[in-house]
Protein backbone atom coordinates (compact mmCIF):
# COMPACT_ATOMS: atom_id res chain seq x y z
CA UNK A 1 0.00 0.00 0.00
CA UNK A 2 0.99 3.37 -1.01
CA UNK A 3 1.33 6.44 2.21
CA UNK A 4 -1.61 7.98 0.56
CA UNK A 5 -3.77 4.37 0.46
CA UNK A 6 -2.84 4.03 4.33
CA UNK A 7 -3.80 7.42 5.31
CA UNK A 8 -7.03 6.92 3.58
CA UNK A 9 -7.79 3.60 5.45
CA UNK A 10 -6.76 5.40 8.52
CA UNK A 11 -9.29 8.09 8.11
CA UNK A 12 -11.95 5.80 7.80
CA UNK A 13 -11.28 3.71 10.77
CA UNK A 14 -10.89 6.48 13.19
CA UNK A 15 -14.07 6.96 14.13
CA UNK A 16 -14.90 3.49 14.45
CA UNK A 17 -11.68 3.11 16.50
CA UNK A 18 -11.97 5.71 18.94
CA UNK A 19 -15.74 4.78 19.74
CA UNK A 20 -15.17 1.03 20.50
CA UNK A 21 -14.61 -0.48 23.49
CA UNK A 22 -11.30 -2.00 24.27
CA UNK A 23 -11.74 -5.73 23.34
CA UNK A 24 -13.01 -4.56 19.74
CA UNK A 25 -10.16 -1.81 19.57
CA UNK A 26 -7.86 -4.37 19.83
CA UNK A 27 -9.61 -6.53 16.74
CA UNK A 28 -9.44 -3.08 14.89
CA UNK A 29 -5.62 -2.65 15.42
CA UNK A 30 -4.63 -6.21 14.38
CA UNK A 31 -6.51 -6.07 11.31
CA UNK A 32 -5.06 -2.39 10.60
CA UNK A 33 -1.54 -3.85 11.23
CA UNK A 34 -1.96 -6.92 8.85
CA UNK A 35 -2.95 -4.84 5.97
CA UNK A 36 -0.26 -2.00 6.20
CA UNK A 37 2.36 -3.85 7.89
CA UNK A 38 2.61 -0.78 10.55
CA UNK A 39 4.46 -1.49 13.93
CA UNK A 40 1.67 -1.60 16.75
CA UNK A 41 2.64 1.57 18.49
CA UNK A 42 3.07 3.30 15.48
CA UNK A 43 -0.75 2.03 13.95
CA UNK A 44 -2.04 3.60 17.31
CA UNK A 45 0.00 7.02 17.30
CA UNK A 46 -1.53 7.13 13.93
CA UNK A 47 -5.40 6.46 14.94
CA UNK A 48 -5.30 8.56 17.55
CA UNK A 49 -4.26 11.53 15.21
CA UNK A 50 -7.03 13.94 13.97
CA UNK A 51 -8.07 14.62 10.13
CA UNK A 52 -4.98 17.08 9.75
CA UNK A 53 -2.29 14.62 10.17
CA UNK A 54 -0.76 16.52 12.96
CA UNK A 55 -0.58 15.91 16.20
CA UNK A 56 -1.73 18.85 18.77
CA UNK A 57 1.12 17.68 21.12
CA UNK A 58 4.62 17.64 20.55
CA UNK A 59 6.37 14.80 21.12
CA UNK A 60 9.53 15.15 23.64
CA UNK A 61 11.20 16.89 26.34
CA UNK A 62 10.06 20.79 26.64
CA UNK A 63 12.79 22.86 25.59
CA UNK A 64 14.44 24.21 29.11
CA UNK A 65 17.06 26.72 27.33
CA UNK A 66 15.78 29.67 25.73
CA UNK A 67 17.25 31.50 22.86
CA UNK A 68 18.93 34.11 25.46
CA UNK A 69 21.05 31.51 27.37
CA UNK A 70 21.79 29.72 23.32
CA UNK A 71 23.27 33.41 22.42
CA UNK A 72 25.37 33.55 25.27
CA UNK A 73 26.62 30.34 25.11
CA UNK A 74 27.40 30.40 21.54
CA UNK A 75 29.53 34.17 22.37
CA UNK A 76 31.28 32.18 25.07
CA UNK A 77 32.27 29.38 23.18
CA UNK A 78 33.78 31.33 20.06
CA UNK A 79 35.80 33.07 23.06
CA UNK A 80 37.13 30.12 23.90
CA UNK A 81 38.08 29.22 20.28
CA UNK A 82 35.28 26.30 20.09
CA UNK A 83 36.41 24.31 22.82
CA UNK A 84 34.88 20.93 22.92
CA UNK A 85 32.40 20.84 25.57
CA UNK A 86 33.68 18.74 27.78
CA UNK A 87 36.71 20.97 28.36
CA UNK A 88 34.55 24.55 28.15
CA UNK A 89 32.06 22.79 31.20
CA UNK A 90 34.17 23.71 34.31
CA UNK A 91 35.23 26.53 32.78
CA UNK A 92 32.47 28.28 32.15
CA UNK A 93 31.78 29.93 34.76
CA UNK A 94 35.67 31.74 35.14
CA UNK A 95 35.45 32.88 31.38
CA UNK A 96 31.92 34.30 31.59
CA UNK A 97 33.50 36.28 34.91
CA UNK A 98 36.44 37.33 32.95
CA UNK A 99 34.70 38.10 29.26
CA UNK A 100 32.05 40.64 31.99
CA UNK A 101 35.01 42.48 33.42
CA UNK A 102 36.25 43.43 29.61
CA UNK A 103 33.13 44.34 28.84
CA UNK A 104 32.82 41.96 25.99
CA UNK A 105 29.54 39.84 27.85
CA UNK A 106 26.37 41.34 29.19
CA UNK A 107 24.56 38.85 30.74
CA UNK A 108 22.11 38.63 33.59
CA UNK A 109 22.10 36.38 36.70
CA UNK A 110 19.32 33.83 35.91
CA UNK A 111 21.03 33.25 32.49
CA UNK A 112 24.26 33.11 33.52
CA UNK A 113 23.17 30.32 36.46
CA UNK A 114 21.65 28.52 33.55
CA UNK A 115 24.76 28.49 31.17
CA UNK A 116 26.64 27.29 34.09
CA UNK A 117 24.29 24.45 34.81
CA UNK A 118 24.59 22.95 31.29
CA UNK A 119 25.73 19.46 30.74
CA UNK A 120 28.41 18.71 28.29
CA UNK A 121 26.24 16.83 26.04
CA UNK A 122 23.25 19.49 26.15
CA UNK A 123 26.28 22.59 25.25
CA UNK A 124 26.93 19.71 21.94
CA UNK A 125 23.66 19.42 21.14
CA UNK A 126 22.50 22.84 21.17
CA UNK A 127 25.68 24.25 19.37
CA UNK A 128 24.87 21.57 16.58
CA UNK A 129 24.18 23.85 14.03
CA UNK A 130 27.65 25.67 14.28
CA UNK A 131 29.91 23.33 14.99
CA UNK A 132 30.18 22.27 11.35
CA UNK A 133 30.60 26.13 10.01
CA UNK A 134 34.13 27.98 10.10
CA UNK A 135 36.28 26.96 11.26
CA UNK A 136 40.31 26.71 10.57
CA UNK A 137 42.42 26.24 7.65
CA UNK A 138 52.58 15.93 7.52
CA UNK A 139 55.89 15.36 6.28
CA UNK A 140 58.09 14.29 8.37
CA UNK A 141 61.70 16.32 8.70
CA UNK A 142 63.27 14.19 11.31
CA UNK A 143 66.91 13.78 10.72
CA UNK A 144 68.28 11.05 13.23
CA UNK A 145 71.29 12.15 14.98
CA UNK A 146 73.48 8.97 16.14
CA UNK A 147 76.46 10.49 17.86
CA UNK A 148 75.21 11.23 21.26
CA UNK A 149 72.22 8.66 21.41
CA UNK A 150 73.90 6.14 23.44
CA UNK A 151 75.00 9.22 26.10
CA UNK A 152 71.65 10.50 25.87
CA UNK A 153 69.07 7.63 27.80
CA UNK A 154 65.62 6.76 26.59
CA UNK A 155 62.30 8.28 27.97
CA UNK A 156 59.03 6.67 27.19
CA UNK A 157 55.45 8.15 27.93
CA UNK A 158 55.02 5.68 30.68
CA UNK A 159 58.23 7.04 32.80
CA UNK A 160 57.05 10.18 33.20
CA UNK A 161 55.56 10.64 36.48
CA UNK A 162 57.41 14.10 37.53
CA UNK A 163 54.38 15.41 39.26
CA UNK A 164 56.07 18.71 39.79
CA UNK A 165 56.41 21.48 36.56
CA UNK A 166 59.52 21.47 34.91
CA UNK A 167 60.16 18.52 33.07
CA UNK A 168 58.94 19.32 29.07
CA UNK A 169 58.67 17.72 25.81
CA UNK A 170 60.17 19.36 22.89
CA UNK A 171 59.18 19.28 18.36
CA UNK A 172 60.20 20.77 15.65
CA UNK A 173 57.14 21.64 13.27
CA UNK A 174 57.81 22.29 10.12
CA UNK A 175 56.68 24.93 7.86
CA UNK A 176 57.38 22.82 4.13
CA UNK A 177 54.57 23.13 2.55
CA UNK A 178 54.26 20.04 -0.03
CA UNK A 179 58.08 19.61 -0.21
CA UNK A 180 60.95 19.01 2.24
CA UNK A 181 63.07 20.54 -0.51
CA UNK A 182 65.43 24.07 0.38
CA UNK A 183 64.99 26.62 3.42
CA UNK A 184 62.01 27.13 5.31
CA UNK A 185 61.00 27.85 8.30
CA UNK A 186 60.29 25.67 11.58
CA UNK A 187 58.61 26.00 15.39
CA UNK A 188 59.83 24.55 18.19
CA UNK A 189 56.77 23.58 20.36
CA UNK A 190 57.57 22.57 24.51
CA UNK A 191 54.81 21.35 26.64
CA UNK A 192 55.35 20.85 30.18
CA UNK A 193 53.94 17.37 31.48
CA UNK A 194 52.64 18.61 34.71
CA UNK A 195 50.89 21.15 33.92
CA UNK A 196 50.41 21.44 30.19
CA UNK A 197 52.05 25.12 29.66
CA UNK A 198 53.32 25.42 26.27
CA UNK A 199 55.44 27.75 24.55
CA UNK A 200 55.63 27.75 20.64
CA UNK A 201 58.94 29.92 19.35
CA UNK A 202 59.16 30.66 15.50
CA UNK A 203 62.71 29.54 14.04
CA UNK A 204 64.76 30.51 11.07
CA UNK A 205 65.34 27.16 9.82
CA UNK A 206 66.53 23.65 11.60
CA UNK A 207 70.03 24.27 12.09
CA UNK A 208 71.03 22.60 15.88
CA UNK A 209 72.20 26.69 17.11
CA UNK A 210 68.80 28.11 16.10
CA UNK A 211 66.77 25.42 17.69
CA UNK A 212 69.15 25.26 20.99
CA UNK A 213 68.98 29.29 20.83
CA UNK A 214 64.82 28.85 20.61
CA UNK A 215 65.46 25.65 23.55
CA UNK A 216 67.50 29.04 25.65
CA UNK A 217 64.12 31.32 24.98
CA UNK A 218 61.77 29.02 26.14
CA UNK A 219 64.06 27.93 29.18
CA UNK A 220 63.78 31.98 30.29
CA UNK A 221 60.47 32.47 29.76
CA UNK A 222 58.87 29.63 31.43
CA UNK A 223 57.49 30.97 34.81
CA UNK A 224 59.09 27.68 36.88
CA UNK A 225 62.52 26.09 36.58
CA UNK A 226 63.27 24.07 33.38
CA UNK A 227 64.12 20.43 35.30
CA UNK A 228 63.98 18.02 32.49
CA UNK A 229 64.32 18.20 28.56
CA UNK A 230 63.05 15.24 26.05
CA UNK A 231 63.33 15.67 22.51
CA UNK A 232 63.04 12.97 19.38
CA UNK A 233 66.04 11.63 17.94
CA UNK A 234 66.38 14.11 15.37
CA UNK A 235 69.73 15.94 14.66
CA UNK A 236 68.24 19.33 15.43
CA UNK A 237 68.55 18.29 19.22
CA UNK A 238 71.02 15.50 19.55
CA UNK A 239 73.95 17.34 19.54
CA UNK A 240 77.16 18.65 21.22
CA UNK A 241 75.49 22.18 21.33
CA UNK A 242 72.47 21.65 23.38
CA UNK A 243 74.00 18.59 25.09
CA UNK A 244 76.15 20.38 26.57
CA UNK A 245 73.83 23.30 27.06
CA UNK A 246 71.64 21.09 28.88
CA UNK A 247 74.54 19.91 31.19
CA UNK A 248 75.83 23.42 32.04
CA UNK A 249 72.04 24.73 33.37
CA UNK A 250 71.27 21.07 35.30
CA UNK A 251 69.09 20.05 33.19
CA UNK A 252 67.83 16.55 33.05
CA UNK A 253 68.65 15.50 29.02
CA UNK A 254 66.53 12.36 27.53
CA UNK A 255 65.29 11.40 24.31
CA UNK A 256 62.34 8.89 23.07
CA UNK A 257 62.51 6.06 20.82
CA UNK A 258 63.11 6.17 17.57
CA UNK A 259 60.17 5.47 15.28
CA UNK A 260 57.83 5.81 18.34
CA UNK A 261 55.69 9.22 18.61
CA UNK A 262 53.34 8.16 21.74
CA UNK A 263 56.68 8.84 23.85
CA UNK A 264 56.32 12.38 23.42
CA UNK A 265 52.16 12.15 23.17
CA UNK A 266 52.15 15.66 25.54
CA UNK A 267 54.11 17.43 22.86
CA UNK A 268 52.41 15.69 19.80
CA UNK A 269 49.25 16.72 20.81
CA UNK A 270 50.25 20.22 21.05
CA UNK A 271 51.70 20.12 17.33
CA UNK A 272 48.45 19.70 16.18
CA UNK A 273 46.38 21.91 18.61
CA UNK A 274 48.64 24.80 18.74
CA UNK A 275 50.83 24.78 15.43
CA UNK A 276 49.07 23.16 12.54
CA UNK A 277 45.78 23.97 13.50
CA UNK A 278 46.18 27.47 13.43
CA UNK A 279 49.17 28.18 11.19
CA UNK A 280 48.56 25.28 8.86
CA UNK A 281 50.55 23.49 6.64
CA UNK A 282 51.84 26.30 3.98
CA UNK A 283 55.47 27.04 3.30
CA UNK A 284 56.78 29.61 5.24
CA UNK A 285 60.79 30.92 4.32
CA UNK A 286 60.88 34.84 4.86
CA UNK A 287 62.00 37.24 7.76
CA UNK A 288 58.01 39.07 7.58
CA UNK A 289 56.89 35.21 7.84
CA UNK A 290 59.09 34.65 11.15
CA UNK A 291 58.45 38.29 12.85
CA UNK A 292 54.81 37.90 11.86
CA UNK A 293 54.69 34.16 13.54
CA UNK A 294 56.15 35.13 16.58
CA UNK A 295 53.94 38.09 16.83
CA UNK A 296 50.97 35.04 16.49
CA UNK A 297 52.65 32.93 19.03
CA UNK A 298 52.77 35.82 21.54
CA UNK A 299 49.30 36.09 21.87
CA UNK A 300 48.62 32.06 21.73
CA UNK A 301 51.23 31.67 24.56
CA UNK A 302 48.58 33.55 26.91
CA UNK A 303 45.72 33.01 25.49
CA UNK A 304 46.23 28.75 25.53
CA UNK A 305 47.81 29.21 28.91
CA UNK A 306 45.61 31.20 30.49
CA UNK A 307 42.15 30.31 29.03
CA UNK A 308 42.41 27.10 27.17
CA UNK A 309 41.52 24.20 30.07
CA UNK A 310 43.10 20.87 29.76
CA UNK A 311 42.27 17.14 30.46
CA UNK A 312 44.77 15.15 32.10
CA UNK A 313 44.25 11.23 31.24
CA UNK A 314 44.58 9.92 34.90
CA UNK A 315 43.59 5.98 34.28
CA UNK A 316 43.18 3.70 31.60
CA UNK A 317 42.11 0.38 31.84
CA UNK A 318 41.22 -2.90 29.22
CA UNK A 319 37.78 -4.85 29.02
CA UNK A 320 38.51 -7.06 26.18
CA UNK A 321 38.67 -4.49 23.33
CA UNK A 322 37.31 -1.74 24.74
CA UNK A 323 39.80 0.72 26.40
CA UNK A 324 38.04 2.69 29.15
CA UNK A 325 39.75 6.26 29.89
CA UNK A 326 39.07 8.28 33.04
CA UNK A 327 40.14 12.02 33.02
CA UNK A 328 40.38 14.83 35.81
CA UNK A 329 38.44 18.06 35.79
CA UNK A 330 39.68 20.42 32.95
CA UNK A 331 42.04 23.04 33.84
CA UNK A 332 43.93 25.90 32.68
CA UNK A 333 47.57 25.23 32.86
CA UNK A 334 47.92 28.75 35.04
CA UNK A 335 45.59 26.76 37.33
CA UNK A 336 47.61 23.80 37.56
CA UNK A 337 50.32 25.47 38.35
CA UNK A 338 48.48 27.24 41.36
CA UNK A 339 47.44 24.36 42.32
CA UNK A 340 51.37 22.96 42.36
CA UNK A 341 52.53 25.04 44.46
CA UNK A 342 55.76 25.41 42.72
CA UNK A 343 55.28 29.03 42.34
CA UNK A 344 57.71 31.80 44.20
CA UNK A 345 55.24 34.40 45.89
CA UNK A 346 56.74 37.17 43.12
CA UNK A 347 56.22 34.87 40.09
CA UNK A 348 52.54 34.00 41.60
CA UNK A 349 52.05 38.09 41.53
CA UNK A 350 53.41 38.51 38.36
CA UNK A 351 51.30 35.72 36.74
CA UNK A 352 48.40 37.28 38.59
CA UNK A 353 48.70 40.48 37.44
CA UNK A 354 49.26 38.99 34.05
CA UNK A 355 45.90 37.48 33.94
CA UNK A 356 44.00 40.38 35.66
CA UNK A 357 45.03 42.16 32.50
CA UNK A 358 43.96 39.91 29.43
CA UNK A 359 40.97 40.11 27.46
CA UNK A 360 40.15 36.26 26.03
CA UNK A 361 37.88 38.38 23.40
CA UNK A 362 40.80 41.04 22.37
CA UNK A 363 43.42 38.16 22.86
CA UNK A 364 41.69 35.88 19.97
CA UNK A 365 41.08 38.28 17.91
CA UNK A 366 44.60 39.84 17.86
CA UNK A 367 45.41 35.98 17.16
CA UNK A 368 43.20 35.62 14.10
CA UNK A 369 44.47 39.13 13.07
CA UNK A 370 48.19 37.94 13.01
CA UNK A 371 47.54 34.39 11.25
CA UNK A 372 45.48 36.32 8.12
CA UNK A 373 48.33 38.70 8.10
CA UNK A 374 51.04 35.83 7.96
CA UNK A 375 48.78 33.06 5.59
CA UNK A 376 49.71 36.17 3.22
CA UNK A 377 53.03 35.50 2.90
CA UNK A 378 53.05 31.88 2.32
CA UNK A 379 55.13 30.89 -0.37
CA UNK A 380 53.51 29.07 -3.51
CA UNK A 381 56.20 28.88 -5.65
CA UNK A 382 58.94 26.19 -6.24
CA UNK A 383 61.20 25.50 -2.45
CA UNK A 384 64.54 27.55 -3.35
CA UNK A 385 67.62 25.49 -2.34
CA UNK A 386 69.63 28.28 -1.44
CA UNK A 387 69.16 29.68 2.66
CA UNK A 388 68.65 33.32 3.12
CA UNK A 389 71.73 34.81 4.06
CA UNK A 390 71.53 37.03 7.58
CA UNK A 391 70.91 40.19 6.49
CA UNK A 392 72.80 43.37 7.28
CA UNK A 393 71.54 44.62 11.09
CA UNK A 394 70.19 41.46 11.46
CA UNK A 395 69.73 41.00 15.34
CA UNK A 396 70.20 37.17 16.53
CA UNK A 397 71.16 37.83 19.94
CA UNK A 398 69.77 34.96 21.54
CA UNK A 399 71.81 32.79 19.02
CA UNK A 400 74.61 34.61 20.36
CA UNK A 401 74.24 34.18 23.42
CA UNK A 402 73.73 30.93 23.34
CA UNK A 403 76.77 30.14 21.03
CA UNK A 404 78.68 31.51 23.78
CA UNK A 405 77.11 29.33 26.14
CA UNK A 406 77.50 26.23 24.28
CA UNK A 407 81.43 27.49 23.48
CA UNK A 408 83.82 25.10 25.19
CA UNK A 409 86.91 27.34 26.18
Amino acid sequence: MTRGSILEYAEAVRGRYLKARKKEKGRILDHFIQVTGYHRKAAIRLLHRDGSGRQGKGRGRRRRYGNEVVDVLRKVWEASDRLCSKRLKPFMGELVRVMQQHDELAVNAPVETELCQMSPSTIDRVLRPWRCLGGRRPLSTTKPGSVLKSSIPIRTFADWQEGRPGFLEVDLVAHCGESTEGFYLTTLCAVDVASGWSECIGVWGKGQQRVGAAVHRVHQRLPFSLLGLDSDNGSEFINQHLYRYCQREGITFTRSRSYKKNDSCHVEQKNWSLVRRLVGYDRYNSHAALEILNRAYDALRLYSNFFQPTMKLMSKTRHGARVHKVYDTAKTPYQRLLECGVLSPAKRAELAAIYGGLNPVLLLRQLNGHLEHLWKLAERSAPDHTPPVKAKGQNYSVTETFEAMTTVR
